[in-house]
């Protein structure tokens, strides 16, 4: 189970995009499936196959397949991989959900980009983009060209007052 631990930072990474997560949800306890999984000690690799399903608290993200990378048994970048990577978690400010068909996390710089059809949404607020990079120490958020993607960013905001 403390292989899936790595994971839950990619998942608080992308619920951070659109607002705090619940405190209380990383001190539940983390649920892991998957069809299969390969853990590769001497090459610091653990990948998750087929039908990965994540949970913790009100955190849940699905995959096709999920690859941590570790040196010295400490994991330094994380790759979710889909049709779509799907996720969701209650925060703050309401539930959060996102998709895209790749999700990368590199811990060290605390960076995390949402590659293919990204889509972010709370509420009736949505961000979408072929590419979206969230910087998690600056809190900055860049899409579209910005983040080196090729496609326009769209932005839906609710109006006030609804």
């Amino acid at each position: 189970m403390s292989r899936a631990k790595p994971l839950l930072a990619l998942i608080l990474m992308l619920a951070a995009q659109a607002g705090l997560t619940l405190e209380s949800d990383k001190e539940q306890p983390i649920e892991l499936s998957a069809d299969s999984v390969d853990i590769d000690e001497s090459k610091g690799l653990s990948i998750y196959r087929g039908d990965v399903d994540l949970r913790q608290g009100t955190m849940h993200l699905q995959a096709d397949v999920v690859t941590v990378h570790q040196n010295k048994r400490k994991p330094t970048k994380i790759v979710a991989e889909g049709r779509p990577v799907k996720f969701q978690q209650q925060s703050e400010k309401g539930l959060v959900k996102g998709r895209a068909k790749r999700a990368e996390y590199e811990v060290n710089s605390e960076n995390l980009v949402m590659i293919g059809d990204a889509v972010l949404i709370q509420g009736k607020d949505s961000m979408r983009s072929d590419r979206i990079v969230y910087d998690r120490v600056k809190s900055v958020v860049k899409a579209g060209a910005a983040a080196k993607g090729k496609q326009r960013v769209h932005i839906s905001i609710e109006a006030p007052g609804k």
